[in-house]
């Protein structure tokens, strides 16, 4: 009974807590189950509610309704303009649409706090709530019992409507099958609209009543959001008993499982998302060609490769195997190959012409040769080399504070780069590539920290460190695809920056880590304290970074990872081991974003959570999407722009850095649809050929060809 005694107010409040979740997930699984809209901005609507009904809360019941009415219509209104926002994106998936909903919620957070101001605001409720009564001889906020009578009202009034009217059938046929439902006279845009706007009114009426439970204030939303993400992870898309009994799961949680097991309790909810999501992904067959895209023969590294390779075979004239059959175009073979082996059998004039397209980098190392056109490779390596131009000549153009921000890009960049090998190469899009970046962060710092400072040893332990949790995590990721990848890798994400925010003695917790001794460049020299020697450290670096991944993504190894994603079911069928490609490419990724995280220590001499959190995994994918998902120099440029933005131009407008990166991210999705490397013209830049499908998400660069 003592038991009880001491648990029955947290076990209650679990319930008040979990049913303001379970109101706001319902409109997120509204918006994602029925509109197919990816929402990261639904913690923004909630807010947009709270704000209002904190603004027009009086301690009466008429400001309570006024309040009510108002931040509902408020954020139904907002959700509405986001039907608007994401219909011109239905084709090109859920990236697209998570990218553009967080800028959005970059600018209504910042819009907010303008409006509202930056401090949290009081919520008055009527005075006959605004008291205690005994429950089992403890006293408890009948505002908060009140507020569980009101969501349980709410989600039975929810649920009628969807399962007992007309509107609520036109909803489930918009989800089930929009075809037929416009055939009946309805209109799949004008009920698209309304379930958008009716999921900013349920996040909004829960932002109104759940004000005096989770108050409007600074990160308000971001964790509305996330807890909102994990119920509807574990409640499912299709019935909302589970979401209601999920999100009573998670409010206990956060609340009776915070002074049962405090140690444990921030681990808890973002591994069952993981578990959840991993176990799903495990009873589901991956991804075909349909999902990843396809193309025809022509556009296929594997016939590439085949080709390729039987040339090679001829050219040296040796004994041995014999080619195998060759796969017709656009088919799978008759037989298997053994795995790890490709398929052979082509002529020498389509080998030549796929050796065209192997790009000017390693061209431009081996000295070059009469085997491809000067003057395409020229074209193709002036990119490069006029970005590298330009970096080198920085510390002459720039002050120490802008050149301690090119640094700062150039960490950034390789981060954007390993998101570019994970979305673009092997079609695992990921909002937690900051987890590898933050472990080869962390261990550069510990290194320096225990007197280990040379710079090289820095970087290959960080990638060293990075890779093989990568390897350890990577299992989790390669099985899925599409937008269950994106949450798996975001529960990642969550999971390492709780593990940061617990192992205080190894990351300094919330305060982070500073005062380490500065990294030496090469043995037995000085600590670099000159902004203008860090640079060139971190230059050095990441040109070293770069130069490899071009050539591991030029090599045929690469080839058969572009295979991977745009011809899965054919490289299955030919016995390729597809996970172990992806783990690789998992790997590898890990362990560039690991030197990236080692780089930012060196330039920043400081260390904090917020530097490999959500934002930053979110600022990485969006450096990507600019670039052009296969493009490395393009990912590099995007993330320069980040940082100037969000540094530069906003140290100019102080208070607005969200708002004008809010800006960038929404400019990006809808001007750059196939990043900076679709601008460059060609037939990537115009389109997949005939007969190809175009994966979401990807640029348009043709399977087989690589851009710089």
């Amino acid at each position: 009974m003592n038991l009880l005694d001491a648990h029955l107010v947290p076990a209650v409040d679990g319930v008040a807590y979990g049913l303001l979740l379970f109101v706001v997930a319902a409109g997120l699984s509204l918006a994602f189950g029925t509109a197919g809209v990816l929402n990261l901005s639904h913690g923004t609507l909630y807010a947009i509610g709270a704000y209002t009904g904190a603004e027009l809360s009086d301690g009466t019941w008429g400001g309570l309704v006024v309040g009510l009415a108002a931040g509902t219509a408020a954020a139904a209104a907002a959700g509405a303009g986001l039907s608007a926002a994401t219909i011109p994106l239905a084709r090109r998936g859920h990236l697209a649409q998570a990218l553009l909903t967080f800028g959005l919620a970059l600018i209504g957070g910042n819009l907010l706090v303008e409006f509202f101001g930056a401090d949290e605001l009081p919520v008055r409720v009527p005075e006959a709530l605004d008291t205690s009564v005994t429950l089992l001889g403890h006293r408890y906020p009948a505002y908060r019992l009140c507020f569980i009578l009101m969501a349980v009202l709410l989600a039975a009034f929810g649920t009628w409507v969807l399962t007992r009217t007309r509107v609520g059938a036109a909803v489930r046929a918009s989800a089930d099958d929009p075809q037929m439902l416009a055939t009946t006279g309805h209109s799949p845009r004008a009920v698209h609209t309304g379930v958008l706007a009716a999921a900013g009114a349920l996040a909004g009426a829960a932002g109104v009543l759940g004000a005096p439970i989770i108050g409007p204030g600074a990160g308000t939303a971001d964790t509305v959001l996330m807890l909102s993400l994990v119920v509807v992870v574990l409640g499912g898309l299709r019935s909302l008993w589970m979401t209601f009994f999920a999100a009573i799961a998670v409010g206990e949680v956060q609340t009776l499982g915070v002074s049962l097991a405090p140690d444990w309790a921030p681990y808890l909810l973002f591994a069952a998302m993981a578990a959840v999501l991993i176990l799903r992904s495990r009873f589901t067959e991956p991804a075909t060609a349909g999902a990843h895209g396809g193309g025809d023969g022509a556009a296929d590294p594997v016939e590439w490769l085949r080709r390729r390779l039987s040339v090679s075979l001829k050219g040296r004239g040796r004994g041995g195997r014999g080619a195998v059959d060759a796969v017709p175009s656009g088919g799978v073979p008759s037989g298997g190959v053994p795995s790890g082996e490709v398929p052979s059998g082509a002529g020498k004039a389509d080998a030549g012409k796929a050796e065209a397209g192997r790009g000017a980098l390693p061209w431009l190392l081996r000295g070059g040769g009469a085997d491809g056109d000067l003057a395409s490779r020229v074209r193709q390596a002036a990119p490069l080399l006029v970005l590298l131009v330009v970096l080198i000549a920085l510390p002459t153009l720039l002050d120490a504070y802008s050149l301690s921000l090119a640094g700062s890009a150039l960490a950034l960049g390789l981060l954007a780069v390993s998101v570019t090998i994970l979305t673009g190469y092997a079609g695992l899009p990921t909002l937690g590539q900051t987890a590898p970046f933050a472990v080869g962060a962390y261990a550069t710092a510990n290194l320096a920290d225990a007197g280990w400072t040379v710079g090289p040893v820095q970087v290959v332990l960080a990638a060293v460190a990075a890779a093989l949790f990568s390897l350890v995590t990577g299992p989790a990721v390669i099985r899925a695809r599409g937008t269950t990848v994106l949450m798996i890798t975001l529960a990642i994400g969550e999971l390492a920056s709780a593990a940061i925010n617990q192992l205080k003695s190894v990351t300094g917790g919330a305060d982070g880590l500073v005062g380490f001794p500065p990294t030496q460049a090469l043995w037995g020299g000085e600590g670099m304290v000159d902004e203008s020697e860090v640079y060139n450290y971190a230059l050095a670096v990441a040109v070293v970074a770069v130069v490899v991944t071009l050539l591991v993504l030029r090599s045929p190894a690469g080839k058969l990872l572009t295979g991977t994603r745009n011809a899965e079911a054919r490289m299955r069928a030919s016995g390729h081991p597809v996970e172990r490609y992806l783990l690789m490419a998992h790997i590898g990724a890990g362990a560039l974003a690991g030197v990236g995280g080692s780089l930012m220590v060196t330039v920043q001499q400081y260390l904090s959570p917020a530097d490999v959190g959500f934002e930053i995994a979110a600022f990485a994918l969006l450096a990507a999407v600019i670039g052009g998902n296969t493009s490395v120099i393009g990912a590099l440029i995007g993330a320069g722009l980040i940082v100037f933005t969000r540094d530069w131009v906003a140290s100019s407008w102080p208070g607005h850095g969200p708002l004008l990166l809010g800006v960038l991210f929404v400019a990006a999705v809808y001007l750059l649809p196939r990043g900076l490397a679709g601008l460059r013209g060609g037939p990537g830049a115009r389109g997949p050929a005939k007969g190809a499908e175009l994966p979401p998400d990807h640029d348009s660069v043709p399977a087989g060809k690589v851009a710089p």
